[in-house]
């Protein structure tokens, strides 16, 4: 491992013309991407006006029409002639920096755009039923009016239910809830043979429960979830805390600010998240849900943080460690999609002046740009420019672990701001692609339960010091040797990130046994590519991808230390 205390030293890095193309891309992103993006959104918002104007009896008969016509694609298909199967969605259109290099294989299409409706809000049940390809923003449109939400809603508008599943999702209330994937309560799955089934975690499809999050959808096809809804009340009422001293010193009060010491459940948060802008400063932030009445009570400040002139959350937040601590009150579907506009803090590095007054004023509501639609006008030299040059990863790390994980960073990559998040990672029946240390229960450390370890999403997502003082670095090594620091102390990286992983650290990050199991069972293998060369970085050749699924994985790679 890397010596800590020693800084790393960088030699100046020379111009080429790479770098001229994104310095000045921004150019391309107002003239051409901002506005196809906002056509693109209006088209998306009157698709979810139609579907919310049709009958809930309507949009059940149309949903099962479109599974008879997956069941039916998956029949025709040949397995001697034909590829791999996958969904027939372009690689550009995913919401994730990962490009989907593996659909240049040959492989069998099967279209899914067709499942995008919210087939019923069942309030006696709390539960909302809905199609993989509801997204975000038009599931808040439809419950907050209510007064009621998923569990866990992540943050960006575009992010589907169908990816959070499959992949990896967290909001600031996954410290209660666990990630999106913890508040499914069953999944109807067209496996590879073309049956449907409803998988529950008491059925006699509970394994494939389990083995659906982190799958990348590698085990079926999801075609409808039935997620957990919970109540909620028309503000969240945000503190404001400011933090200063070591990064050790900062995990500590995060941790302080949702998991007290005493164990006291009142002084526990409806929501929680903190950002780290220096390796000695940052704000906590903790919510509780108000009423409109609490709200509008002589003296309490209300801040509608969506309106497209307003200052960029993170930006905002930052305030805090000037004027000190202070409480407001904010919409609660707009709390929940804080970060939608800015992207997190990577729109200053697409639009350089995007956090402007004057910008935000005249063009701020085209804000944000279309991620797939930058990733489709970005060349094959600026995504080898932002593999090298620019990091997105998140890093889930036991709480207890958290200032270790800071200083790590802070050493390898330097990146400010930083996004800390918790989440319960749960003790399952099986042992499944992401588990809690074991023997956790037995150390009683801070915000740790019997059932479940808490972990904490630590995002870095921007460009490094080095990059930005025109140093040299090379962000393939660095993402090496986090992932190396991952491994080492029982810490995961989400899928949709930019991987170095050979398949034999993929299998030692994470567990094989119950998903191999679950693939071997349900007939995945030889029709769906399995989960490591659907997430490795590069182009999959035909041959690859054939050679790896005709390999019997071992799952002894997962035990070994």
């Amino acid at each position: 491992m890397a010596d800590l205390q020693t800084p790393l030293v960088r030699r100046k890095r020379k111009k080429v013309l790479v770098d001229y193309l994104v310095q000045f891309r921004w150019i391309l992103v107002i003239f051409v991407v901002l506005p196809f993006s906002a056509l693109i959104y209006l088209n998306i918002y009157l698709g979810d006006m139609w579907s919310a104007m049709k009958s809930e009896k309507r949009r059940q008969k149309e949903h099962e029409e479109n599974v008879n016509k997956v069941v039916k694609r998956l029949k025709q298909r040949n397995p001697k002639k034909d590829g791999l199967v996958c969904t027939s969605r372009k690689p550009w259109i995913a919401v994730g920096m990962r490009n989907v290099d593996y659909k240049r294989a040959r492989h069998f299409e099967v279209d899914l755009s067709a499942f995008r409706n919210i087939l019923e809000i069942d309030t006696e049940r709390m539960v909302a039923k809905v199609e993989p390809l509801v997204n975000m923003g038009q599931i808040t449109r439809a419950t907050c009016p209510m007064n009621l939400a998923l569990a866990v809603v992540a943050e960006l508008d575009d992010l589907t239910v169908g990816g959070l599943i499959n992949g990896y999702g967290i909001e600031g209330s996954s410290h209660i809830y666990g990630l999106f994937s913890d508040t499914v309560v069953a999944m109807e799955v067209v496996l590879a043979d073309g049956r449907v089934v409803r998988a529950t975690k008491d059925n006699e499809y509970s394994d494939l429960f389990y083995g659906m999050p982190w799958s990348q959808g590698t085990l079926g096809f999801l075609v409808s979830a039935e997620i957990k809804l919970i109540p909620t009340k028309e503000y969240m009422r945000l503190t404001y805390t400011p933090v200063k001293g070591t990064l050790k010193e900062i995990a500590q009060a995060y941790a302080d600010s949702f998991a007290p010491r005493d164990g006291d459940p009142a002084k526990v948060p409806d929501f929680i998240e903190g950002m780290i802008y220096s390796p000695s400063e940052g704000v906590m932030m903790t919510g509780v849900y108000a009423t409109k009445e609490e709200a509008k009570k002589k003296g309490n400040k209300i801040n509608c943080v969506g309106w497209w002139f307003k200052p960029w959350f993170y930006q905002y937040a930052q305030t805090a460690l000037k004027k000190g601590e202070f409480v407001e009150y904010i919409p609660t579907r707009e709390y929940y999609h804080r970060h939608t506009r800015s992207l997190y803090w990577e729109g200053k590095l697409i639009l350089p002046f995007g956090d402007q007054f004057w910008f935000r004023f005249l063009l701020g509501w085209l804000m944000p740009p279309k991620v797939s639609l930058l990733k489709l006008t970005q060349g094959e030299a600026i995504r080898n420019y932002y593999h090298d040059s620019h990091v997105i990863q998140d890093m889930l790390v036991p709480l207890y672990k958290v200032g270790d994980a800071l200083e790590f960073v802070h050493h390898e990559m330097e990146v400010y701001p930083l996004w800390l998040c918790p989440h319960r990672l749960y003790k399952l029946p099986v042992k499944t692609m992401v588990y809690p240390e074991p023997g956790f229960e037995l150390h009683q450390r801070q915000g740790d339960t019997s059932y479940a370890q808490m972990f904490t999403d630590i995002g870095v997502y921007y460009a490094p010091a080095a990059v930005l003082r025109g140093e040299e670095f090379n962000g393939a090594e660095a993402v090496h040797r986090l992932e190396q620091w991952l491994i080492e102390n029982h810490c995961y990286q989400p899928q949709y990130a930019v991987s170095e992983l050979s398949e034999r650290d993929f299998w030692r990050m994470f567990d094989a046994s119950h998903y191999e199991r679950c693939r071997h069972k349900y007939g995945a293998v030889g029709t769906l590519m399995s989960v490591y060369y659907k997430s490795k970085k590069g182009r999959k050749t035909e041959k690859e991808v054939q050679e790896a699924e005709a390999a019997v994985l071992e799952p002894a790679y997962a035990e070994e230390a």
